[in-house]
């Protein structure tokens, strides 16, 4: 592993990488949280291309080039640079703070370029910046390079989207929903304003409220559950357990799921545990991906709500359980999203110390045709005690995911 420093360069090939591997990020703040985005930029250095900008509104780039993994302060892009267009000659890595505070404020910042180099900066680096520039990969005669960078910016994600020639989208636009692509695309998509809006429900009993897109239902409602795989005992910390200290089957399995009411009044649950995992196109409406078992899956676990079917759903009460691996939530490191076509995206946080196994974290609702999202935050033992607090009325027996 080499250890690089502020302005040094390194060839990937020397390093010992080759077209696909993992670069791991992770903030340490004192308070508030930090968006670490990457920008895929021309050979002028401009994001041409709106779809290489990789960050919390968008979570990977046309052909899988490049993907997105969020937590608290933390984040892996895994990266297959053969996939990547012509057009597209520097990836650059960077870190701003979303809340107080400066990156004077910050404890540390790391980035881990695979197995091959570190590069860490610290709070004694920085002034009164709000943002910073991390690394950057690029093309130099015909091979990749790796940069060490560490170049601060008074201001935050605005600021950084403005100094790679990006335009920002009004609050009140519509977010751009990226077409998928199946294959890089050798010419670059007309460029679009750029939305960084996002809504963290910050309290208990926090709500949003969304309009359906005109002419529209609500699309595809996608919650998505992260978290830090991290074995009891193990040492705590994200590139901790990205050098395998927290090793496989031992580490932190969380279950995301829901419980859920149609509007004739039928409840029901979608989960992995009884292998009960929905469906999308018919009722209920909602689906389960799949059960990722360590947290090591780049996309997490996730739930996809119809939306366009929304007028057949009361509610959609979204839960995770602590199946193994820690003693309370605030050692997992969890984040959920809820993202919608054209809408903000929706985080909420599990950072409570409690020890109780399962977490009640949003409300979905369908009110008067609208959409409602509540910030639950209520921790219980098990299923059955989730149940009753709420009244679904459901019937609940043990069951087991072996």
């Amino acid at each position: 592993m080499h250890a690089l420093t502020r302005g040094q360069k390194a060839g990937l090939a020397d390093l010992g990488l080759g077209n696909r591997f993992e670069i791991a990020i992770e903030v340490q703040t004192t308070s508030g949280s930090a968006d670490i985005s990457c920008f895929g930029l021309d050979a002028d250095g401009r994001l041409s291309d709106d779809r290489y900008m990789v960050f919390y509104n968008q979570l990977s780039s046309p052909g899988g080039a490049i993907a997105l993994r969020l937590q608290q302060g933390r984040a892996s892009f895994q990266v297959d640079l053969a996939a990547l267009p012509p057009s597209i000659a520097k990836l650059v890595f960077t870190a701003a703070l979303d809340g107080p505070g400066t990156m004077r404020d910050v404890g540390q910042a790391v980035l881990r370029l695979g197995d091959g180099a570190q590069f860490a900066l610290g709070g004694a680096d920085f002034a009164s910046e709000k943002a910073v520039i991390l690394g950057e990969l690029y093309r130099r005669d015909g091979a990749w390079r790796f940069g060490a960078v560490g170049q601060g910016f008074d201001g935050g994600m605005a600021a950084l989207l403005k100094h790679f020639g990006g335009e920002e989208a009004p609050a009140a636009a519509a977010r751009p929903t990226p077409t998928p692509t199946s294959a890089p695309t050798s010419a670059p998509a007309q460029n679009r304003p750029v939305s960084l809006s996002k809504i963290t429900l910050e309290k208990r009993g926090d709500k949003v409220s969304l309009e359906k897109r005109r002419g529209a239902g609500f699309g595809r409602i996608h919650v998505n559950l992260n978290w830090n795989q991290q074995a009891p005992g193990a040492p705590r910390g994200f590139l901790a357990r990205l050098r395998g200290a927290a090793g496989g089957a031992g580490g932190t399995d969380l279950d995301l799921g829901c419980l859920y009411e149609l509007a004739d009044g039928s409840a029901g649950v979608v989960q992995a545990l009884g292998e009960r995992f929905g469906s999308f196109e018919q009722r209920p409406w909602i689906s389960l991906d799949g059960d990722d078992r360590t947290g090591a899956v780049s996309g997490g676990e996730n739930l996809h709500v119809n939306g366009d079917h929304f007028d057949q759903i009361r509610r959609v009460l979204v839960f995770a359980f602590i199946y193994q691996g820690v003693a309370n939530w605030n050692q997992t490191d969890g984040v959920v999203t809820i993202t919608l076509p054209d809408q903000p995206v929706i985080e909420v946080r599990l950072d409570n110390g409690t020890s109780q196994r399962m977490c009640a974290i949003a409300m979905i609702e369908n009110t008067a045709g609208g959409l409602q999202v509540t910030k639950l935050a209520e921790y219980v033992a098990e299923h059955r005690a989730l149940d009753q607090k709420y009244g679904f009325g459901l019937r609940w027996k043990a069951g087991s995911k072996e």
